[in-house]
């Protein structure tokens, strides 16, 4: 099957806002490796459902992150809206934004508007091919030494897809300028504070005290002082409204490490503080990106829905995985003061509560 593409007049990347037409299971297949990756990012079975549609591309997903560790991913980009629902893989909640590679996208030709900014993708090619029982294989790596199911998806992959980015290296930020994937004056706002939280990580591992700052906390400061967090139940229901405490208030219910019974407050939820938002879901199982064991938290945690990591305090990344949240947290709003506005769209706050 014939899976090339030939370019007219001068291409470019993929880029925010171009239409895409993901390719058919078969050309994708002829992609992959033996082990159902392509330059080691796994295709997931819960990707086959897209075949054949068309979407619009949401960014370049050339700088993303692992816990906070930047990463270099190649030629890759996010669909708008199209997460992992998690079908294939235990019923994990984490719906995570996937990754396309651009060898699995076909672009659709720009419109009269636009005649002379035509699009290219990496010509696919056939890697000796893998079959759709073998993705479905893959999905289940082997055991671990206890026996406990393990799994295998794009997130507990992606460091084997992608390569380490240094703190100090900002050459990342130019190539997403240069992409369009970011502004100017986005970068200049956030590189400082991005490279403030990479300082403080690494004193607080390498460094002494005396050369520490603020003993090495994460900075906006997202630690308590309690030994013993609270629990905090309020029965919260998908669809109810909440108002995000004020960070003040949820350092009251934190640890030194900035975390509420085993939950950590990270930096990236600071921007929601205040927020009147409508929750989401529950999160009852979700997989661990380190370990791939399904884990099944003993404390209610939820989804809050428009809340995203942003990546302002991590280089900026891409990835816009959703937090999870304790209750400890939140506030029930007030029937006065509920609204039924349409939920914010990714990355954008929602209205600040008087």
């Amino acid at each position: 099957m014939d899976i090339t593409r030939v370019s007219k007049g001068r291409p470019r990347l993929l880029r925010a806002g171009d239409v895409v037409e993901v390719r058919s299971k078969e050309e994708i297949l002829a992609t992959l490796g033996p082990d159902a990756t392509l330059e080691g990012l796994p295709l997931m079975p819960e990707m086959f459902q897209h075949c054949g549609s068309r979407f619009t591309v949401d960014t370049r997903a050339d700088t993303t992150c692992f816990y906070g560790n930047l990463l270099d991913l190649p030629a890759a980009v996010h669909l708008t809206g199209i997460r992992c629902d998690g079908s294939a893989h235990g019923g994990c909640q984490a719906r995570c934004l996937i990754y396309w590679k651009e060898e699995w996208l076909r672009p659709v030709e720009p419109g009269p508007g636009d005649p002379d900014d035509p699009v290219s993708v990496a010509t696919p090619v056939a890697r000796g091919g893998a079959t759709h029982e073998g993705v479905l294989r893959a999905v289940h790596p082997p055991a671990g030494p206890d026996g406990e199911e393990l799994w295998s998806c794009q997130a507990t992959e992606i460091r084997s897809a992608a390569r380490p980015i240094r703190p100090w290296n900002l050459r990342h930020y130019v190539r997403d300028v240069r992409t369009g994937n970011l502004r100017l004056r986005t970068v200049l706002r956030w590189v400082l504070p991005s490279l403030l939280l990479a300082y403080q990580g690494i004193s607080r591992r390498h460094w002494p005290r005396w050369l520490q700052v603020a003993r090495g906390a994460d900075i906006p400061f997202v630690h308590g002082e309690l030994t013993r967090t609270p629990q905090v139940e309020l029965g919260l229901q998908p669809g109810e409204w909440v108002r995000v405490k004020r960070r003040k208030q949820i350092r009251e219910t934190l640890n030194p490490n900035g975390r509420n019974r085993g939950l950590s407050f990270d930096v990236e939820m600071t921007p929601y503080c205040n927020k009147a938002m409508r929750v989401d879901r529950i999160v009852s199982r979700l997989i661990d990106e380190r370990t791939g064991r399904m884990l099944r938290p003993p404390s209610r945690c939820l989804v809050l829905a428009g809340a995203v990591c942003q990546g302002l305090y991590h280089g900026l990344c891409q990835k816009k995985s959703e937090p999870y949240w304790r209750e400890a947290w939140l506030e029930r709003v007030e029937p006065a003061v509920q609204t039924d506005r349409a939920e914010a769209p990714e990355g954008q706050s929602v209205a600040t509560m008087p």
